[in-house]
């Protein structure tokens, strides 16, 4: 039931100059289906109805361990044959595993049953840790409310920033986790003053991303010492300072590309780059295409 909820609620149709998305639910069996909750859920949709689908996401189910219905692993592999995008959360991944669609690739799914995953097909490349991964055509993301990290990454990654973003802030979720960043912390929620002083330095830097920001001046304005400055950050995020100010500064260097007309150089100083070499350079590894290209693709600008 919580996936079905993180899905529908994701690509729900919003208006307000957001994608008009023709969202459905499928089953091998139509009719109604019971969910792990007890509440059963009307799917009026067949298997049929991925033939012409863009995106298709294998939820999760109860009984993963068993694979799925052949006509289930048949509709999988066809849809991707055929160019849609096959992404899974949770132990939804066990459903594209049995298809075929993850061997040779890398491959999350919930951190409980990534062993399982690994034992089950050796042929993928399971990363216990994080929170999704993207091999192109093929998207896995982790365990329960990761699902919107994944939903999220797919729509920034299709639409850019300001459409993840803006769905993003309609759910109140965070608008961007990177997917290397850990699915579960040590401390997800503050526990002393120290936590407090690291969400104040959290929201500074992002209102200051055209400086530099080292992690020394980072760790003094929360009163720390730079060893437990990242011990912290660590603990409360998932991730490193580096990794984290290198994320946001990318996110916010897609809205500029997006929703504005100033040139590369200046996008890449408002952000910290400091020059567009540099913010072309970080561009191409992490998002697979320098920042014109982009522009061109989601430019929002008449």
């Amino acid at each position: 039931m919580l996936g079905a909820g993180i899905v529908s609620e994701v690509f729900d149709a919003r208006g307000q100059g957001l994608p008009a998305f023709d969202f459905a639910l499928c089953t091998d069996r139509p009719g109604r289906v019971r969910t792990d909750v007890g509440l059963p859920l009307v799917v009026d949709h067949g298997l049929d109805r991925l033939a012409a689908a863009d995106l298709v996401i294998a939820l999760p189910w109860a009984d993963f361990r068993t694979p799925p219905a052949p006509a289930v692993l048949d509709a999988l592999t066809a849809a991707h044959a055929r160019g849609a995008l096959v992404a899974a959360h949770c132990v939804g991944a066990f459903a594209l595993a049995a298809a075929g669609l993850l061997d040779g690739r890398r491959a999350t799914t919930h951190w409980r049953f990534a062993g399982l995953l690994a034992e089950r097909h050796p042929e993928v490349t399971v990363e216990p840790d994080a929170l999704y991964v993207d091999q192109g055509t093929v998207v896995t993301g982790a365990g329960a409310a990761a699902g919107f990290d994944l939903c999220l990454h797919l729509l920034r990654r299709e639409y850019g920033a300001t459409t993840a973003n803006a769905i993003a802030r309609d759910l109140v979720l965070p608008s961007h986790r990177d997917g290397g960043q850990a699915q579960y912390l040590a401390t997800p929620v503050p526990e002393d003053s120290r936590d407090e002083r690291l969400a104040d330095v959290l929201a500074w830097a992002r209102e200051n991303l055209h400086r530099p920001l080292p992690v020394a001046e980072l760790a003094r304005r929360a009163l720390m010492s730079r060893r437990s400055f990242a011990r912290r950050f660590a603990a409360s995020t998932g991730t490193t300072p580096h990794a984290w100010l290198l994320g946001l500064r990318l996110s916010r260097a897609e809205e500029l590309l997006e929703t504005t007309e100033l040139p590369v150089e200046e996008v890449a100083r408002a952000v910290g780059f400091g020059s567009a070499a540099v913010l072309r350079a970080q561009f191409v590894r992490r998002r697979g295409v320098p920042p014109r290209a982009y522009r061109r693709s989601f430019s929002r600008t008449p």
